[in-house]
């Protein structure tokens, strides 16, 4: 089988089952209502700047697949450029090439002439303006369903930093259905951030069935007074976005710190007595750190800008001035390219330089070593880093304000003890702990994706560890393949891994948290005043039997567990999927597990058993009705704490 039918029918042929979704018919209605550019190493300035003239780093310095146009372009310059990206990645799902598409400061396309950027595998749109109104793209930058007419392996692309005036055809074919509407059909490691939409915007594409899509994430976003399609996505997670409401929900929609983001309604029932749309939503967001960014100055010069930290955050950083932070000149960074030698680029991080990772694949026999605070280490196009020794991919110390972000951790096939190392092993909590990180100026990780197994053979003991306090967890998908690029690349005993995420740091605050397939724990929660705001989870398909998936006397893992050791812990929208496709007779006793004292609060949890294939017997802790291949959900708990659920 090819490797793309492959995992089409694999991950496809999971998630059926959609609770208060739009048909397509619903989708369009609700959306009525509400050439080579030749532009890698160009540097002229935007059309308009002023200030006086000084040398700028050449973008050719940002490696071959890194495309940046400038609107002195004709926009069927622009067009052909990206529709030949398009055309090489929409279906590149396990692929080694890796895109940035970078637009400076100016305007794109025309209500006459729109420009159509359809967005596929590996590939990363931006703007290069300080703010996201600094670019503006008249038309629509897209992702559609996959040729089986679903979204759910829509992974691993990227849009962020500008603004679209949505006008246009669409780009799929021109049908009509897809005009005048901004459509980012997406499933996990999609992130939508920093950006301004005006018009309509649907999570779903309605004009191909079935339609399914499941798990998005938007962040720092405007989407003006219109109103989100949600359609078929079974979990959502927007965080410190404006909108003008939210369609509808399927399974759990979480909102924190959004204008204009639904009432809190899970587990509710309307005053008919139907089931109210299962919404999440916390008036703040209790801590956050947006991505940095690149963008290009008034003099021409490239820069990283890199946000500081909020707390008790609503809304956009953007849209009431400009975002509190610091800006970098590129000069401070090592721009790496794939073929660098790790001690080349641990040379350059000893000596102090930042570190930008251009597209491509990173091979290394050693671990990348980030050692000094504040450094930031950015990639373009997903660029991805590949241990190939049994190495771990990346360390950090102990020291605050460490950025990493947008970058995949790909496993090799030798077995590593970890792809991410946060920090060095955590020392006995009230005991001298020795770790120097800061509440007001924590670590942060963003956009940063974890895979093990799929482009080749993958095996980890774990995907992330967390071993620093104070370290901000922002829209991050640890994945141990279901699928791949051959079906010899995954299986019970190829792609082994016990663990996703690791977090053993205290004052841990992950927002949008996603963790799949893991022989153990997806997600191990070791640290105290830890906090999850939205838990996408599916537990793993293809263990052979009980007995190889078992734990202390019961089936199965849990897909999110806190210590028995943790005193305070707390929780929101989180949800536990089972789909044992090997074996259906399978049982895991709960979807989560948590120690049963007053300190743990979990709110508004949701389990489901997908295509009549597993059995997950509760919620959490026991409470909870179990979903099952007769009656596969959703169970919900609202409220969880210290064996009650009041």
């Amino acid at each position: 089988m090819t490797s793309s039918a492959f995992g089409r029918t694999s991950t496809a042929a999971r998630r059926r089952n959609l609770r208060h979704s739009l048909t397509r018919a619903a989708a369009i209605a609700a959306s009525a209502a509400v050439a080579t550019a030749g532009a890698v190493g160009t540097a002229a300035a935007a059309p308009g700047r002023t200030g006086p003239a000084r040398p700028a780093i050449s973008a050719s310095v940002l490696g071959p697949n890194v495309v940046v146009f400038d609107p002195s372009m004709s926009t069927a310059e622009i067009q052909a450029k990206v529709d030949a990206i398009a055309n090489q990645q929409i279906t590149n799902q396990f692929g080694p090439q890796r895109y940035a598409l970078l637009f400076k400061p100016g305007t794109y396309g025309s209500v006459a002439d729109p420009l159509r950027v359809q967005v596929g595998f590996y590939t990363e749109v931006a703007g290069l303006g300080q703010n996201p109104d600094d670019v503006t793209i008249n038309g629509s930058v897209d992702v559609y369903n996959q040729s089986d007419g679903t979204a759910l392996d829509n992974f691993w692309r990227s849009l962020s930093n500008l603004h679209i005036a949505v006008t246009g055809p669409g780009g799929n074919g021109n049908s009509g259905c897809y005009a005048n509407t901004e459509f980012w059909a997406v499933s996990q490691a999609a992130p939508m951030r920093r950006m301004d939409v005006t018009g309509n915007t649907t999570f779903m594409d309605y004009c191909t069935g079935p339609s399914y899509a499941s798990g998005g994430f938007v962040a720092d976003t405007s989407f003006g007074g219109a109103t989100p399609i949600n359609g078929s996505q079974q979990q959502f997670y927007v965080r410190n976005s404006t909108m003008g409401g939210w369609s509808n929900g399927v399974w759990n929609q979480v909102f924190s710190g959004d204008v204009g983001a639904p009432a809190q309604s899970f587990g509710t029932t309307n005053a008919d007595g139907s089931a109210a749309a299962p919404y999440t939503t916390l008036d703040t967001t209790p801590v956050s750190r947006e991505k940095p960014y690149l963008y290009v100055d008034d003099h021409g010069a490239y820069r990283v800008f890199v946000p500081a930290a909020q707390k008790n955050s609503k809304g956009t950083t953007w849209q009431g001035g400009q975002t509190r932070g610091r800006s970098l000149p590129l000069s401070s960074f090592y721009v790496a390219k794939p073929g660098d030698s790790i001690a080349k680029i641990n040379s350059a991080l000893a000596q102090g330089r930042n570190l930008l990772l251009t597209p491509g694949v990173y091979a290394t026999n050693r671990s990348i070593d980030v050692k000094r605070a504040d450094t930031v280490v950015l990639g373009l196009g997903l660029a991805t880093i590949e241990p190939d020794a049994g190495n771990i991919a990346m360390t950090t110390a102990d020291v605050p304000g460490i950025d990493v972000a947008g970058i995949i951790f790909d496993a090799g096939a030798k077995k590593s003890p970890a792809l991410l190392r946060v920090g060095s092993n955590h020392a006995g909590r009230g005991h001298g702990n020795p770790h120097r990180s800061s509440a007001a100026d924590p670590t942060a990780l963003q956009d940063v994706f974890f895979r093990i197994g799929g482009a080749h053979v993958g095996r980890v003991d774990d995907g992330l560890v967390v071993n620093s306090d104070h370290t901000i967890l922002d829209d991050i998908w640890s994945w141990r393949a279901d699928h791949g690029q051959n079906a010899g690349d995954v299986g019970w005993t190829v792609n082994t891994a016990d663990n996703g995420v690791v977090v053993n740091g205290d004052d841990v605050t992950a927002t949008g948290l996603f963790a799949e397939h893991y022989q153990k724990y997806n997600v191990l929660w070791n640290g105290e005043r830890g906090e999850t705001i939205f838990f996408q989870n599916e537990l793993p398909y293809d263990a052979p039997d009980q007995a190889a998936w078992s734990q202390h006397g019961e089936p199965g893992y849990p897909g999110y567990k806190v210590a028995n050791s943790v005193r305070t812990h707390a929780a929101y929208g989180l949800g536990s999927y089972i789909y044992t496709n090997v074996n259906p007779s399978l049982h895991a006793a709960n979807g989560l597990e948590v120690p049963n004292t007053p300190g743990v609060a979990m709110h508004d949890m949701v389990t489901i058993s997908l295509n009549k294939a597993g059995t997950i017997d509760h919620v959490i802790d026991g409470v909870g009705a179990p979903v099952t291949p007769t009656f596969q959900g959703p169970s919900d708990v609202t409220f969880y704490s210290n064996g009650a659920t009041s």
